[in-house]
């Protein structure tokens, strides 16, 4: 049986679009994928040709591959099916519906967009023309994941209750950002809820939401603490899911640039994730974007502990990949290619959105955080907020 092969436009060439790319390199049969491949054919960089000219070269994109110094060239190569958008969150609307309106399948770095209106258009828009549109929430798609969720539909804990879920990294801004990094810019939608609260958000919504027959919106109450920026450094939302049966479940998501979910480094903190059930409970430990780790904790003394692999062409190989100036062990993966996997088989199948988070989801998701904005007091400026189409935001 012949492979489907995806071909890859990169838009942008900062860090994570390094990262991703990077990941699509190593034979997808690594990691027991055997009827779909990865080719990254494109990319673009907003400053000059000759920065993705590099980064094709970094990311060992195939002989060939086309670099272009506008996302406009890109948006309109015909030789490429999927552009993943890397920008910061502030872009995303613009960079997304430039890639849309030329008839492109996009896959978006999370937070998605900066405001639930704007992803309301990109969806109309994506479903307007046929195309398929998801947000790279990569940790959705790891099989550790998989996992946890089929633990919950499957009665494996009982009812599910409650979840804990934090994300937060001690990375004190006034000592690691300047005030205009995209951390901690208003301009460029910073602060913690959209670059590290979105995963807390994420296991609270796929252990108590996504996991329902019949999920309803939450209600959400909030506490923000600000930074001199006027983004959030650190923010806990209380959320209750109704249930069918009566009562709610609870789901408690935090995060901070103050506190460490593992102080040590070494897992040593206990988990930052516990889903709690009945039965028992699921631990998941941090960090909540990239767990190697899970304890399934039984009310009957079962006590189950499992350690995830993230396969890749293994030592030996030459190859790495990381983030942040971080790299895993050699020939280990960084987990990225599991949601590329996923849209190879739904452009395959025909599907237009996620199979582990729809589209609505990702916009229920995405009024959470407007809301939790909302109740903090923490506002963007209006060019990023907008719908208008096209602004110039550099």
């Amino acid at each position: 049986m012949s492979k489907f092969t995806l071909k890859w436009g990169i838009l942008a060439t900062g860090g994570i679009a390094e990262t991703f790319a990077r990941d699509l390199w190593p034979n997808p049969e690594t990691r027991d994928v055997k009827d779909v491949e990865h080719k990254v054919v494109a990319a673009a960089s907003s400053s000059s040709k000759s920065r993705a000219e590099d980064f094709l070269k970094e990311v060992r994109g195939v002989e060939g591959a086309k670099a272009y110094g506008s996302y406009k060239e890109l948006a309109n190569d015909p030789n490429v099916d999927i552009i993943y958008v890397a920008t910061p969150h502030s872009h995303h609307y613009q960079n997304v519906r430039l890639c849309l309106e030329a008839g492109k399948n996009v896959l978006c770095e999370k937070a998605f967009t900066t405001n639930a209106k704007q992803l309301e258009e990109l969806i109309k828009i994506a479903k307007e023309k046929k195309l398929f549109l998801m947000e790279a929430v990569w940790t959705r798609y790891f099989p550790l994941s998989i996992q946890v969720r089929e633990w919950i539909t499957s009665g494996k804990i009982g009812p599910v209750y409650r979840t804990f879920a934090d994300l937060s990294m001690a990375m004190p801004p006034e000592d690691t950002f300047k005030d205009s990094h995209r951390m901690v810019n208003p301009a460029l939608a910073g602060g913690a809820l959209l670059d590290l609260g979105i995963y807390s958000l994420t296991w609270i919504f796929q252990t108590l939401y996504t996991t329902q027959k019949k999920p309803q919106a939450p209600s959400l109450l909030t506490a923000v603490r600000k930074y001199r920026t006027g983004v959030d450094e650190q923010t806990t939302m209380l959320l209750s899911f109704p249930r069918e049966d009566g009562g709610d479940a609870h789901g408690i998501a935090t995060t901070s640039f103050r506190v460490d979910g593992d102080p040590g480094g070494k897992a040593s903190a206990g988990p930052s994730i516990r889903i709690q059930g009945a039965l028992g409970e699921i631990q998941v430990f941090h960090p909540a974007f990239r767990p190697t780790k899970t304890k399934l904790v039984l009310k009957d003394g079962t006590v189950e502990e499992k350690d995830w692999d993230f396969p890749g062409p293994g030592k030996g190989s030459g190859w790495k990949n990381g983030f942040g100036g971080t790299f895993q062990e050699e020939g280990e993966g960084q987990g990225m290619y599991w949601e590329a996997d996923e849209c190879a088989y739904a452009l395959r199948d025909g599907r237009k959105e996620g199979k582990y988070e729809s589209l609505e989801e990702s916009l229920m998701i995405m009024r959470t955080m407007d809301e939790v904005r909302k109740q903090g007091g923490v506002e963007f400026p209006e060019k990023i907020e907008t719908t208008d189409y096209p602004i110039d935001l550099n």
